[in-house]
């Protein structure tokens, strides 16, 4: 049976156990002289949770072992005594059996041909043989929770530790898996290191992936121009426009515009974060980036180039914004002393306001710095240290994708360097958000 067929079914079945348990729980509840301990309802949540999870949970895993059992039954067929021993041939017959045993018409093997109906009959057993079980189950774990439900049962304890262990598993999803991002790039940077010293990789002035020495690949994975062009795109150019422009948006609209213009200009502001950043990077690469060149040739920058940090720069700060949050009370206090909406502002708003508009900076650097798309399309790939902005710069985002995309062996150091450069942008973040959650939550003790 098809997998989406199946949990359906599973969820018709959860629904059925659900009614079942609930009327049992009504009628303890009716000929008892004691109250229910758990509402019906509870009751039917309970026994509908041991019919639905345990069953979902083997479906999912049997359909990750089914693909594997029914390759094994393709390899004891005697065709299969013609497939190569190992190598990327026997690994793309195997693929082509299974796409053909999925409906595809196509095809480069005949042997692939002859294994494909071993392989969709092996799946088809498989799979009844799964539905079958998972049935079995689903009613085996519902009755087993259809005898448990009596008048003084704690079903809503059950039901609640349930999903306490849910939410609990959910949050460790999101840890696990940011653990496991660090340690792979952790497991592979030291690969990295281990070709190349760290002092080499994190103080040159050279990168050149292209033309690595064998002997010293140090001398050309200096990775200083890249942090240099990432901080000067993301921290300087983008935060110069990011900061004046955000903050002054946001006084605005909190503080001058009228209740109708901010009902419509509120939310075409932040449609601009829901925009996706390639778009942004179109935008940079065929509009900002010519018009900047035009600009610098025009002030007498004869080298400027259409790829520059400027226009990078720039269009990451449209999405990037600081809007500060300060209490109501202290700028109706500041009027009713007398004070004007500007004196307002600027002795009361934003000194009021400047941890969270320091938060909400860092916050913006270290989103601004991590942008990839927008810094690939608009950016150029010459690492250069300067301090001019119509001249070509780079970013460690942009040379990860350069590195990892190719034909390039993956244990050399030219690819390997995308895990260290990756580590290196992932301490930065990390760091820059400690400090920017620090900052809030001092606000925060401050003013609420």
């Amino acid at each position: 049976m098809n997998p989406y067929a199946l949990l359906f079914l599973v969820a018709g079945l959860g629904v059925i156990a659900w009614l079942t348990g609930r009327a049992r729980a009504a009628r303890f509840g009716a000929a008892s002289k004691h109250r229910l301990h758990s509402l019906p309802g509870q009751h039917g949540l309970y026994v509908a949770m041991w019919t639905v999870i345990p069953t979902v949970i083997f479906v999912i895993a049997w359909g990750i072992v089914t693909p594997s059992l029914a390759t094994d039954a393709v390899l004891r067929a005697p065709e299969a005594s013609a497939l190569p021993m190992f190598g990327y041939e026997r690994d793309a017959i195997l693929n082509e059996v299974r796409a053909r045993a999925a409906g595809g018409d196509y095809g480069f093997y005949p042997l692939a041909e002859q294994l494909a109906p071993v392989y969709g009959q092996a799946s088809r057993f498989y799979g009844w043989l799964g539905t079958g079980i998972a049935i079995l189950l689903a009613f085996a774990c519902g009755a087993f929770a259809y005898t448990r439900v009596r008048a003084d049962f704690r079903a809503r304890t059950r039901v609640e530790r349930t999903v306490m262990l849910a939410l609990l598993v959910a949050s460790l999803i999101a840890i696990l898996t940011t653990l496991g991002i660090f340690l792979s790039l952790l497991f592979e940077s030291l690969r990295f290191f281990s070709m190349v010293p760290v002092t080499d990789f994190l103080f040159g002035t050279l990168w050149s992936p292209q033309v690595i020495d064998p002997a010293d690949p140090g001398a050309t994975l200096g990775a200083v121009p890249l942090f240099w062009g990432t901080f000067f795109i993301g921290a300087v150019i983008a935060m110069l426009v990011a900061i004046p422009f955000g903050l002054m948006s946001a006084i605005y609209l909190t503080q001058y515009a009228r209740p109708a213009v901010r009902q419509w200009m509120k939310p075409l502001l932040e449609i601009l974060a829901g925009v996706p950043t390639v778009v942004y990077g179109y935008f940079a690469a065929l509009t900002v980036g010519p018009a900047i060149r035009d600009l610098a040739v025009s002030l007498g920058f004869t080298y400027a180039s259409s790829e520059s940090a400027l226009s990078a720069g720039l269009v990451t700060s449209m999405a990037d914004d600081s809007i500060a949050a300060v209490p109501r009370a202290m700028r109706d206090g500041s009027l009713a002393m007398g004070a004007t909406t500007s004196e307002t502002i600027r002795k009361v708003l934003l000194p009021a306001a400047l941890p969270g508009v320091v938060a909400g900076v860092l916050l913006a650097v270290s989103r601004a710095i991590g942008e990839t798309m927008i810094v690939v399309m608009a950016a150029s790939g010459a690492a250069n240290i300067t301090a001019n902005p119509f001249e070509s710069a780079t970013t460690v985002t942009k040379q990860i994708v350069d590195l990892l995309t190719g034909e390039a062996e993956f244990d050399s150091p030219k690819t390997l360097a995308a895990f260290a450069l990756g580590l290196t942008l992932f301490m930065i973040t990390f760091l820059l958000n400690i400090v920017a959650l620090r900052v809030v939550k001092k606000y925060r003790e401050a003013y609420e």
